[in-house]
Order: structure tokens, then C-alpha cells, then sequence
């Protein structure tokens, strides 16, 4: 994620996904229903040219524009170039596997220092947005304040947006190279905030970060967070003023203040802003003003999203309203994470015959995993129905560990079942072609076994509103958004 100097800057959201724009076509009513027609090159590569916003979001909050990082209306760039589809699925499975790992410990996160490490080299491939923070004035213990009580300027940090973390961080001056890692804009410095300071070692907030906290330093609460893939974070617990957009501003926000960082992270980023379940993240921080929901749209390459805070005004019954399906509240698995249940998947208009009971291990709904991971017996049965439906395309060797992969080269279209995920509640979400094939290959992989916990990826997502009504306890779906 990059960062740059504004006055307020609107948030800017990359969603990291390699899948690319389809148009559906327009058959008879069966094709119409069970299959979606779309252009051989829309399920290879990306279109260079963006359109822009297609939609305005509706909100009870506030909301900021989404893109992906590498599309062509991601208004950053990056300093590593753009990752090969093998690398985001290598990451992809690390990360998950560190999720799956952590996710029944008890929340439990520590590093042992005598366990190796593995320095795994990588793209940062979660959401990224802009953020602005520091030196706006207001009145101590405000949650939102007119931006006309800003004086002063505002650094722009662009940060991950990840729903499977808590604790918002940057990186933090001083922050030497290699301790951080080098990033493209300007480096936050605390000391030239006037609203900034750092969180006292016997507060209260010091003492919530929990499984976050990493003692004290001159009398300062320190973090740690260690994402179990490789990468880690830690530095001071700080609060300071957040700009979410020229007509929303936060006091007395709480981060972390990155002083040292462990893995590669990607120079686009300054850090993660975190929406998880727990009491650190943004979402638990704005609840207050905002309502505890927040929704976003993830959009195709060559078009934008939106992320919204306090979700949208019409959440209700009628033309525009939400799919929904209930939070999983399991104690066993820890508050950061939001969890669903699929029932079961539709292959072009039929649904599959895989017993509920195999999706018991719950799916987690997350913006950084990027595709889909089903049960084993689940994906086989999803694989070998879209098998028979795509046999009239050559099927290749498969690549980054998908194994259902088509060579297109002698078509100008392609003719692609439709594929539904059925969630807890009746919830059905039907697939845009461009989440169900990606870079000529079927986009899901299955987990290490049945009954484990399982992913609903942002390739899936994309072009969902997809609403995380927590204070409600459901997620909902709808469709065509963006």
C-alpha cells in the first residue's frame, strides 16, 4: 500500500484478486438461468481501461471508494510489481493455514523464539485503503469531529484492510531499514502530531489489547502481533486523530506505531487497518457512531468499489435488500473472525450432492483470502460436475495448485455454468463468471479434510455487497453492487 501527503484524503481500497472482467450473454432462458456466455479473454486477463464507480453507495455511515491494487483503477503502484497468480495462491495458503491454526487455540497468538522462522517472500494481497491521521484538533474524548476543526495537514496512509486481524498498525518513525520495510511514501512520525500520543502502561486500553499486548517500554503499552504466516509486527500502542474522509474524522484513534516488522510485507502498504471482531479494530472503535456493521462491494479489475462503515440505509425487505445468513457464535473459535455455514453448492441450476454435513467445520468470511477453500468432498463434487459441464473446452495442466484448468485459445467465447453458494438461513449466492473461473481455472481448492474450517475468498465476493452485520448477527449478500 502507498501513502502520500494530502489535506484529507478518501479512502482508497485495493482488493487483491488476479480475476478479470466478464460480460454475461444473453441466450435462451436455460443459458440465461444455468449458464453465463462470456468473452474468452475476460477469463484470462484483465481489461486495461477502468470505469470508474458504477454505483453510489447507499449508507447510514460513511463510506470510501474500493479498488484492487493491481487493476488498472488503483490509484497506487507497486514497488515490487505484480505478483504471478502461483505467488498469491503460495501466500494463500500460508495465510489460511496460520488462520486455520490459530483459529480454535483460544486466541491464543505468541511466537516461540527458538521456533525457526521461515522468510517467506511475498505480496501483500489484502484490500488496501488511505487513511489520514494525525494532527487534526478537537475535543478530547470526541468520537467524530467536522473537519473544519482541522488545521493542519494530514499524512495519507494507505493501509491493508483485513477482517481476520484486530489491531490496526502503521509503520512508525523511527523504523530503520531492514526493521521495516521500505514503503513508498512518507514514513508516519508520531512527533509531529499534535494529537498524538502514546496509550500509559496501567490504562485500561493497554490492558485490553489481550493476546496483543507486549508489556511496556518508558512507561508506554507495547504491542505484538504475530499473523502466523511469516510476518510479524510490533512497536507502541498509540492513539491519534483518523480521517476517514473529509466529512468523517475520528479522536482518539488506538494503533499500533510499527517499529519493527518481520517477512515482506509490500511496499504499497504502510500497515493494516483492521476490521475483525475484536475490541482494537476499526469496526469495534466506530461502533458507536457508526452502528456495528460495516459492508463492502469488491469489484472487477476494470471497474471501483466501496467500503461502508454503519452498512447501508436500505438493509430491509424489499428489490434491494440482503441475502442473509447467521454468524456462527462458536466459542471455540476466536471473536476476530466472522464464520458462516454453506449448506451446499449448485452447479448450472442443480445442486450438488454433498451431505450439509461436511460444511460443519464452518467457512470464514474474509477479505484477504483471495479464493474459495471447500471440504473435500464438496470440491470434488463441484469439480467433477464443472468437468462435465466445460467438456466441450481442452482441458491443460493444471498451475498454482488448481487443477481444473481449460485452454481457450481457439474460442471467442466461452459458455461457463453457473455455480451458487447455498448458505445456513437459505441464503443462495449466485457467482459472477469471473468468480468462478480465474485465469482459465476452476477458483477454489479444498481444504486438508473434511469438517475443517473453511474460506469464502474475495475472488467469490467480487461485484457482492457483502454486509458484516455483527450487532444483528448475520452476513448478508447482494448481488450486482458494483
Amino acid at each position: 500500500m502507498t501513502t502520500s501527503i494530502l489535506p484529507l484524503v478518501p479512502v482508497l481500497v485495493l482488493l487483491s484478486s488476479m480475476s478479470s472482467h466478464g460480460h454475461a450473454g444473453h441466450g435462451g432462458d436455460e443459458k440465461r438461468e444455468h449458464y453465463m456466455v462470456v468473452e474468452t479473454s475476460s477469463l484470462l486477463e484483465p481489461t486495461a481501461i477502468c470505469s470508474g464507480l458504477k454505483v453510489m453507495p447507499s449508507s447510514n455511515g460513511t463510506w470510501v471508494p474500493l479498488h484492487r491494487p493491481y487493476g488498472p483503477c488503483s490509484p497506487a503502484t507497486s514497488i515490487t510489481g505484480t505478483p504471478s497468480l502461483a505467488e498469491m495462491l503460495h501466500w494463500d495458503q500460508l495465510h489460511t493455514d496460520a488462520i486455520r491454526k490459530k483459529a480454535t487455540a483460544g486466541g491464543e497468538d505468541v511466537l516461540e523464539p527458538d521456533t525457526p522462522i521461515v522468510d517467506v517472500q511475498q505480496t501483500d494481497y489484502r484490500p488496501i485503503a488511505s487513511f489520514g491521521i494525525g494532527t487534526g484538533r478537537g475535543r478530547s474524548g470526541s468520537s467524530t469531529i467536522s473537519p473544519t476543526a482541522i488545521d493542519d495537514p494530514i499524512l495519507a496512509q494507505t493501509m491493508s484492510i483485513d477482517t481476520s486481524i484486530d489491531l490496526p498498525w502503521i509503520q512508525c518513525l523511527p523504523c530503520p531499514i531492514p526493521e521495516c520495510y521500505p514503503q513508498q511514501n512518507a514514513f508516519f512520525d508520531p512527533s509531529t502530531s499534535r494529537t498524538s500520543a502514546a496509550v500509559p502502561c496501567r490504562s485500561a486500553a493497554c490492558a485490553a489489547l489481550g493476546r496483543y499486548g507486549a508489556g511496556c517500554s518508558n512507561k508506554q503499552c507495547q504491542y505484538f502481533i504475530d499473523y502466523g504466516d511469516g510476518r510479524a509486527t510490533s512497536g507502541t500502542y498509540m492513539t491519534d486523530t483518523l480521517t476517514l474522509n473529509p466529512s468523517t474524522v475520528i479522536m482518539n484513534f488506538r494503533f499500533g506505531c510499527s517499529h519493527a516488522v518481520r517477512g515482506d510485507f509490500s511496499g504499497q502498504t504502510s500497515g493494516t487497518m483492521s476490521l475483525g471482531g475484536g475490541r482494537q479494530s476499526l469496526l469495534s472503535q466506530t461502533a458507536a457512531t457508526f452502528g456495528n456493521a460495516f459492508s463492502y462491494c469488491v469489484p472487477q479489475p476494470s471497474s471501483s468499489g466501496f467500503l461502508s462503515l454503519g452498512g447501508p440505509a436500505n438493509a430491509g425487505p424489499g428489490p434491494a435488500s440482503f441475502s442473509r445468513t447467521p454468524l456462527v457464535r462458536n466459542p471455540n473459535i476466536i471473536p476476530t473472525l466472522y464464520v458462516v455455514r454453506l449448506r451446499g453448492i449448485e452447479v448450472g441450476g442443480r445442486r450438488l450432492n454433498v451431505p450439509p454435513i461436511v460444511f460443519s467445520g464452518g467457512s470464514v468470511m474474509d477479505s484477504s483470502v483471495i479464493i474459495t477453500q471447500l471440504p473435500p468432498t464438496a470440491y470434488r463434487a463441484l469439480r467433477l460436475a464443472f468437468r462435465n459441464a466445460m467438456r466441450a473446452y481442452p482441458r491443460v495442466a493444471g498451475k498454482a495448485g488448481l487443477d481444473t484448468c481449460y485452454d481457450f485459445v481457439r474460442f471467442t467465447n466461452v459458455t461457463v455454468p453457473a455455480v451458487s453458494l447455498v448458505f445456513e438461513g437459505g441464503a443462495v449466492v449466485r457467482l459472477d463468471p469471473m468468480a468462478v473461473m480465474i485465469e482459465g481455472c476452476l477458483a477454489f481448492v479444498p481444504t486438508p479434510r473434511d469438517f475443517a474450517l473453511g474460506f469464502i475468498g474475495n475472488v467469490q465476493q467480487q461485484t457482492h455487497e457483502v454486509l458484516y452485520d455483527v450487532g444483528g448477527g448475520s452476513v448478508g449478500f447482494r448481488r450486482g453492487a458494483c
